[in-house]
């Protein structure tokens, strides 16, 4: 189902005596129109199901809610337009016509130019926001390719039995490159050897897929990891960026389905996310598990905020004006 945007949840401080100067996002933000002007349009998937399914702590249906609240103070530190797009929310268990319809909606928001960032709802997101960018390619740009990377503990890349789950969506959607004869670019950063069993790394072996640990990930180890996710931006046209919050240590996101025992520190998250976004191919961004239930007075909402922050800012850069979207995805100068 697809509910209308509530803008009752945008609102915060606001300083009058600073000017546009002084404005944050609840100033700026409206509802998605039908004509509307290029801008990032925020699209909620509140599920739950996918979790559910994998026996995870329920609570991410929630997520797109207090994310929007923990937003809406954020200085709006960007010309494009922004837009409030409303949630997809899964009704009687049915994920799978719940992500079609993330899907569909995914696909009209990148057809009219805008930048999609999705709030999840657990990582199942990431199935349905690949359906939609796969039709708006076959639709818009037939000769272009398409790589994932996604910053996670997890893999995600379960079998589905017999039906998907946030621990199965790059699985499923390594299946749908197959069936319509698409290279399956995935590159898992953060991936964790205390939560993905020796089966998930050899399939991820036999789909092709790139990982960097989150052992691999250190300071001294920073700028050898920055060119590894450069190189393979390198090989492709356009790219998915998913962010599962249970990427960070649990003490800084307990908030998720499963918290990490150790994870990415900020100060390391931070400049791997910004290589993806300098590439200027980012067409799409989501973020998925966050679980308001298991937040600590609002610390981890706050961290999901400014994760939002930096990848808005990172994609549209203080000079937009509301890009296309094939100018969008070309590198910036």
């Amino acid at each position: 189902m697809l509910q209308l945007a509530d803008m009752r949840l945008w609102s915060g401080r606001t300083d009058r005596e600073d000017g546009r100067a002084g404005e944050r996002w609840h100033q700026r933000i409206t509802p998605l129109q039908l004509d509307s002007a290029p801008g990032v349009a925020i699209l909620g998937f509140a599920s739950d199901e996918g979790v559910r399914r994998n026996r995870g702590r329920i609570g991410a249906a929630k997520g797109p809610r207090i994310l929007r609240m923990a937003m809406a103070n954020l200085p709006a530190t960007f010309d494009a337009p922004l837009y409030d797009g409303g949630n997809v929310r899964v009704e009687k268990e049915d994920l799978e016509s719940a992500q079609a319809l993330l899907g569909a909606r995914v696909t009209e928001l990148l057809s009219d130019g805008h930048f999609p960032l999705v709030l999840g709802g657990g990582h199942e997101i990431a199935f349905g926001c690949y359906q939609g960018i796969a039709r708006w390619m076959r639709e818009q740009q037939r000769e272009k390719t398409l790589g994932i990377v996604n910053f996670a503990a997890h893999l995600d890349l379960r079998v589905p039995k017999p039906q998907g789950s946030s621990a199965t969506p790059f699985f499923q959607i390594a299946e749908q490159c197959e069936i319509n004869g698409k290279p399956f670019n995935y590159l898992c950063v953060g991936a964790s050897a205390a939560v993905n069993t020796p089966a998930l790394f050899n399939r991820a072996d036999e789909l092709g897929a790139q990982i960097i640990g989150d052992r691999d990930i250190s300071a001294w180890t920073l700028q050898q990891c920055r060119r590894r996710i450069a190189d393979f931006i390198d090989g492709v046209d356009l790219v998915y960026l998913s962010i599962c919050l249970d990427v960070l240590p649990a003490a800084v996101m307990p908030a998720v389905s499963a918290p990490a025992a150790r994870g990415l520190p900020l100060d390391l998250f931070e400049p791997l996310v910004d290589t993806v976004l300098e590439s200027g191919k980012v067409c799409l961004a989501d973020m998925a598990e966050f679980n308001p239930y298991f937040d600590i007075e609002d610390h981890a909402a706050r961290t999901a905020a400014y994760i939002g922050f930096l990848v808005a800012n990172g994609v549209q850069g203080p000079e937009c004006r509301g890009r296309s979207a094939e100018t969008r995805v070309q590198k910036p100068k």
